[in-house]
């Protein structure tokens, strides 16, 4: 049972699962609406919205951290200068979580993942 587990493992290991975020996140930033599982979408959010909360700063030390994580010149650099910039006045819920569809291949729940 679940009973306050701190988080999905979405059947996979612990490095599988950070590349998988980390992709995932990039393909956000470049995108800004990605769809994926429900199940990815809302690991997703919680994972994203740290990482703007460190972009608000917008200093050189959460640059570095935000590279940190990402690994992407070009995402960090978007998500940097444009994206978190948006969101200076307001203190968090940076996303959202809209449920599409049923997957045809193996029925799993769709959603798309957006900038509020």
């Amino acid at each position: 049972m679940r009973h306050r587990h701190g988080y999905r493992k979405l059947s996979r290991t612990s490095s599988h699962r950070k590349a998988l975020l980390k992709n995932l996140a990039i393909a956000l930033i470049m995108h800004e609406r990605i769809e994926t599982t429900v199940a990815k979408a809302k690991t997703l959010r919680s994972y994203i919205e740290k990482l703007i909360t460190k972009a608000r700063v917008g200093d050189f030390n959460a640059h570095r951290d935000v590279f940190a994580y990402l690994q992407d010149k070009e995402a960090t650099k978007k998500l940097m200068n444009e994206i978190a910039p948006r969101y200076k006045e307001r203190k968090g819920g940076y996303t959202r979580v809209i449920k599409t569809r049923v997957r045809r291949g193996d029925a799993a729940p769709m959603a798309f993942i957006e900038f509020v």
